[in-house]
């Protein structure tokens, strides 16, 4: 279950990740940015995405693969927990140099370096989500952030078949 909010009785910062199964032993790596890039961090500098809710980590991952092969493909459901909230850095919609950043689109050279500047900042970066725009996204570079968190859950992911009907 999602944790409660702390005004609800909840006090942790939990994240939440959403891999192929063949992956799920390197969730904290950072391979696939390092390798690729990403939204937030250019190729060569490692980054760890995750969300803040379950549901945003499946769209994330949803909008790059289809539901089809979340579908087909056996993916796991990662959660863990920030143990030192003091090195979470909140990146507000304002706080953005271009408010384009956070529309979904390729990302720009500018908006890697941005990000780049603030996972080497920060051990932990929130920041809205493009594709769940009233949700966040949670940023770390594994090294910076050894021993700030800790593997709380790793389950097998079942898609809702609803989302992928025969026929699809």
């Amino acid at each position: 279950m999602t944790p409660l909010p702390a005004g609800l009785g909840g006090v942790a910062l939990i994240g939440w990740r959403l891999d192929k199964a063949a992956h799920a032993g390197t969730w904290d790596s950072g391979e696939g940015a390092f390798r690729q890039g990403g939204r937030w961090n250019s190729r060569g500098r490692r980054a760890v995405y995750a969300s803040v809710d379950p549901a945003t980590a499946i769209m994330e991952v949803a909008v790059h693969k289809t539901f089809r092969s979340l579908d087909i493909v056996a993916h796991v459901l990662t959660s863990f927990e920030v143990s030192d909230l003091s090195g979470v850095h909140v990146v507000q919609p304002g706080d953005v140099p271009n408010p384009n950043w956070l529309r979904p689109g390729l990302p720009s050279a500018g908006q890697q370096q941005f990000g780049d500047a603030l996972l080497a900042a920060h051990a932990f970066v929130l920041i809205p989500s493009a594709v769940s725009t009233q949700s966040w996204n949670l940023l770390f570079d594994p090294a910076r952030a050894q021993g700030a968190y800790s593997l709380k859950t790793q389950e097998a992911f079942a898609l809702d078949p609803r989302l992928h009907p025969p026929g699809a």
